[in-house]
């Protein structure tokens, strides 16, 4: 069951792991970042410029923030610069984590709408479907980046959502 609670640990948890695979990706060169290899968005760099998209454009829709200047084809270069993308990862997590904090039961309980660009047309699904949808996203898109920075020689630490998340 999504109550405020849990949207607050996935906060938490997402911001923990964020951290972590950040970390570890400056240890690489931008070479190295933006090297294909393979993953849905091919590298490192577009798919953490992938995910800081779309998790402000769903944050656009939940909570009203500004959309991301580009649409879902150019998501993977949303942003060049990995330390601007680093800092930019940095501010959208510590919002998701402020609008975490001011999640309400009832809230969770109604429903949101929008126009899909996916699959262009209009949607309503429950707000706690779509906070779900928001946290899963990240955590798909997360363990490709994984994946890739182990293949890279990196370590990443412990990725146990209970030993980052103080309950």
């Amino acid at each position: 069951m999504v109550t405020p609670a849990w949207v607050r640990m996935m906060a938490e948890y997402n911001a923990a792991m964020n951290r972590d695979l950040y970390d570890a990706a400056a240890a690489l060169d931008d070479t190295e970042r933006k090297r294909e290899r393979g993953a849905f968005w091919g590298s490192i760099h577009a798919t953490f410029s992938h995910l800081l998209w779309a998790d402000t454009m769903w944050m656009s829709r939940i909570a009203g923030w500004d959309r991301p200047a580009v649409g879902l084809k150019q998501s993977g270069k949303l942003e060049d610069d990995f330390a601007t993308l680093s800092r930019r990862r940095a501010e959208t997590d510590a919002g998701l984590s402020a609008w975490a904090a001011g999640v309400a039961a009832a809230w969770l309980e109604g429903e949101i709408s929008w126009f899909s660009g996916a699959i262009q047309r209009d949607v309503t699904r429950p707000r706690a479907l779509i906070v779900t949808h928001l946290f899963n996203h990240q955590t798909h898109h997360r363990g490709q980046v994984h994946a890739l920075l182990t293949q890279c020689g990196q370590r990443t630490g412990d990725t146990d959502l209970f030993i980052l998340v103080a309950a």
